[in-house]
């Protein structure tokens, strides 16, 4: 948030897209994978080594599901992995997705409208991915057991 400040529009932006995107549909735990996977496919450490602290400590995702997600292998919970499948291709097809990753979301008990929900989790990541892409912040220490390998 320090490097957000330089830039008050930037940071009210990110602020109001945060506040936007906590009140949608997804559990706690889901916005942090989304949050987590988002990160790792657009590799930003320090935001998936927050996420993963976040999602581990504060909503205790288990260990493997964190580190499938890290290590792009299957998550061991169904339904979190064609969450996280959805999501990384999204990240890394800018937008497009397969309609069969689509329906395997849809066929784990999501909604169609989730789908477009998914957009502002990963437009949240993407502008503070890139923000660390160009001005890198230091790892926190509270951080640097969950540092992506």
């Amino acid at each position: 948030m320090a490097i957000f400040a330089n830039n008050a529009t930037v940071l009210e932006g990110y602020l109001a897209l945060s506040a936007v995107f906590e009140k949608g549909s997804f559990t706690p735990r889901e916005k942090q994978i989304i949050l987590l996977a988002a990160s790792v496919e657009n590799n930003c450490n320090y935001c998936a080594a927050a996420h993963s602290q976040i999602a581990k400590t504060l909503l205790r995702t288990p260990a493997e599901v964190i580190a499938a997600v890290q290590n792009n292998t299957p998550v061991p919970e169904a339904k979190l992995n064609a969450l996280v499948n959805l999501v990384k291709e999204l990240v890394r097809e800018r937008g497009y997705a397969k309609e069969k990753t689509i329906q395997k979301f849809l066929a784990a008990g999501y909604k169609k409208e989730q789908v477009m929900e998914l957009l502002l989790g990963i437009a949240l990541k993407t502008i503070s991915n890139y923000l660390d892409h160009f001005n890198p912040a230091p790892l926190d220490a509270a951080f640097q057991s969950e540092a992506v390998k």
